[in-house]
């Protein structure tokens, strides 16, 4: 108790407030970019188990975003309302950006294709006109995702997997990804081989074994999935819904354009401010970031150069009046249930974060 602060018993009622306000804010975590089974988890988490993490845990706001699909939504809203939880809910796709189609973005390798979100969809069911639409992205999703296993078959032809089954296994409405069906290889060899044999298997086609199946599982996606791998489908401006397509979609369903930001080190986002203006002319209203990869690094002159890239990208968004949204994704096994906002890099911006939380939730 005697480490209390002492505003606690100031005869300044605003002073007791203020610091009941501030105690409040530095207990409690947040986490509003939060994936689900209806894409995929690393944890396998349902929407109802997020929500409950979020109240078990004390979070500040909870936030849903899965990609191509709004199944969640519904589900996870409900789930808050009922736990007293602040919460948001949103879908994350691919666009393709005409303006800045020769360079790369937030999506490695892949000029003029950028991640991008819409938060703050209020159902499921997206009003009629949109339908179409919005079959359409789980479709092309899906598609691209068929044509991975099929090229990947070719290389792993003794444990071949069946598209269709692990759909229906792995997640509750088929929306399937890449990191799905790395883990459905995996399995699929540890039932054929074991032991040295099972090392030699992964040793021959990915040129490597790890034991840990987080491990196991990057590198079939990264040797064999990712670009230079057999199963990478490249992408085509026409396989994507154009970025203006897509916040004439968000908006339609009451929805609010979200810029996603990676970490400023691509041409396409080495000028924070340039990329904010293209955003807010075609209609985006907020951003989200995923700050553990803004400044988490072992190289210390790399970390060093994320965590300016981070302080320039969050002036730019506070000179644009854009809220930000910050999570840890959750779509990979080992990443953070929520950021820790102690650490130097976080702990200067928590106000800042913690206000786009309150923006979407209060």
């Amino acid at each position: 108790m005697e480490n209390f602060p002492k505003e606690f018993d100031s005869l300044d009622a605003a002073v007791r407030q203020e610091i009941l306000k501030n105690s409040m804010a530095g207990l409690r975590p947040f986490n509003m970019h939060c994936h689900t089974f209806f894409s995929y988890n690393g944890y396998g988490y349902s929407p109802t188990h997020i929500a409950a993490l979020a109240a078990k845990l004390g979070w500040r706001a909870a936030g849903l975003v899965d990609f191509d699909v709004l199944d969640g939504v519904d589900e996870f809203l409900a789930a808050c309302a009922a736990l007293r939880v602040p919460a948001v809910a949103g879908m994350e796709t691919r666009v393709y950006v005409p303006e800045l189609a020769s360079a790369e973005i937030n999506s490695p390798g892949e000029p003029g294709v950028a991640y991008h979100l819409g938060m703050n969809f209020r159902s499921s069911a997206v009003p009629a006109q949109w339908h179409s639409f919005a079959a359409g992205l789980k479709a092309k999703a899906n598609g691209r995702t068929r044509q991975v296993v099929e090229k990947v078959n070719t290389v792993l032809s003794e444990i071949a997997i069946d598209f269709d089954a692990e759909a229906a296994k792995r997640t509750p409405a088929g929306n399937v990804t890449e990191r799905h069906i790395c883990s459905a290889y995996r399995e699929a060899a540890e039932a054929k081989f074991q032991g040295a044999e099972l090392e030699s298997f992964w040793s021959a086609k990915i040129g490597g074994f790890a034991a840990d199946p987080v491990k196991l599982e990057g590198n079939i996606r990264s040797k064999l999935m990712k670009q230079g791998g057999v199963g990478y489908v490249a992408p085509k401006p026409e396989n994507f819904p154009t970025l203006q397509e897509m916040n004439a979609f968000i908006k339609g369903c009451g929805a609010v354009p979200t810029v996603a930001w990676l970490n400023g080190l691509s041409a396409g986002e080495a000028d924070p401010e340039a990329l904010l203006e293209l955003h807010v002319k075609n209609g985006a209203g907020a951003v989200t970031i995923i700050p553990d990869r803004n400044w988490r690094a072992a190289d210390a002159e790399k970390a060093a150069k994320l965590t300016a890239a981070l302080d320039k990208f969050l002036a730019a968004c506070a000179k644009f009046k854009l809220p930000v949204l910050a999570g840890t994704e959750m779509n990979a096994p080992g990443q953070l249930l929520a950021d820790d906002f102690t650490v130097p890099a976080l702990a200067k911006h928590y106000a800042q974060l913690a206000a786009g939380a309150d923006a979407f939730t209060c």
